[in-house]
């Protein structure tokens, strides 16, 4: 049990590769969360806490990433959905829900189209079908080139990565070693993991999601608004919202507005 929180770690090992997460009990509904590239199952904690009393909720330190195997040799889309697979089953979590922002978001929809009798929902935080963009991993691994690590404290590290929440939910992300903090990731690994989505888009398998689904974005958003407009003429079932004063991370900005939003998608499943 986790010191202080309320979650027990699990661990999913997939072909050699294991898995870490964060699992918050409760007997309802289950909802699974997917952070972003990068990032952490912490990220979620805030939301866990909240929705933990009426769901089963487990948040995945996904391949690559936190707790989880650090140095995984395939990073492709289809291992990341198999890792969820594979947590969804070892968990015995009948039909969860899945939520996933930004990249952990284009994860869970490749999990709904590939494996329609697993999943009951989808919630997509600031994460879209996307599209053929070459310059990404080059763009993000210069991002993560300019880190200062090791970061002195976690403060230090906060104030680097945006300050506030967001900065403070991105350093809880990191690890204490002798001569400072470190990120729980290798730089390699995270450019490594956008090379499918720097090639092409997700349209065919966008379609094929079945289960309801809930797309939630930022005011100042990633996602093109092409991108989003494109996805509800594609799928008009989808209910989409937007989050005023947000930015990519709303999960870590707005929890209790993430929360609300939640309650009532969750809500209309039942």
């Amino acid at each position: 049990m986790g010191a202080g929180v309320a979650w027990s770690e699990r661990a999913v090992e997939r072909d050699g590769v294991r898995l870490v997460c964060r699992d918050w009990g409760g007997s309802g509904q289950p909802v699974v969360l997917l952070h972003g590239l990068a990032g952490h199952a912490g990220e979620w904690d805030a939301l866990a806490q909240r929705l933990s009393p009426r769901f089963r909720v487990v948040a995945v330190d996904q391949r690559g990433h936190g707790a989880g195997e650090r140095h995984p040799r395939d990073v492709s889309r289809a291992a990341y959905v198999a890792d969820v697979a594979a947590v969804i089953g070892r968990l015995a979590l009948e039909r969860p829900v899945l939520v996933g922002q930004s990249l952990g978001g284009h994860t869970a929809m490749l999990t709904a189209a590939a494996h329609p009798e697993l999943v009951r929902g989808l919630v997509l935080v600031e994460s879209g079908a996307g599209g053929p963009s070459p310059d990404t991993p080059a763009t993000i691994g210069s991002w993560l080139d300019s880190w200062p690590t090791p970061f002195p404290s976690r403060e230090a590290a906060a104030a680097f990565l945006g300050g506030g929440p967001v900065g403070a939910g991105w350093a809880a992300g990191l690890e204490e070693r002798e001569d400072g903090w470190w990120p729980r990731f290798d730089r390699d690994v995270m450019v490594g993991s956008l090379a499918e989505n720097a090639q092409r888009s997700f349209w065919s398998e966008w379609e094929r999601v079945m289960c309801p689904t809930l797309l939630v974005l930022a005011q100042s958003s990633f996602l093109p608004e092409r991108e989003a407009e494109e996805m509800l003429r594609r799928r008009p079932a989808t209910r989409a919202l937007c989050v005023p004063g947000t930015h990519h991370d709303l999960h870590l900005e707005q929890p209790g507005v993430l929360h609300t939003v939640l309650l009532d998608f969750l809500g209309g499943l039942a």
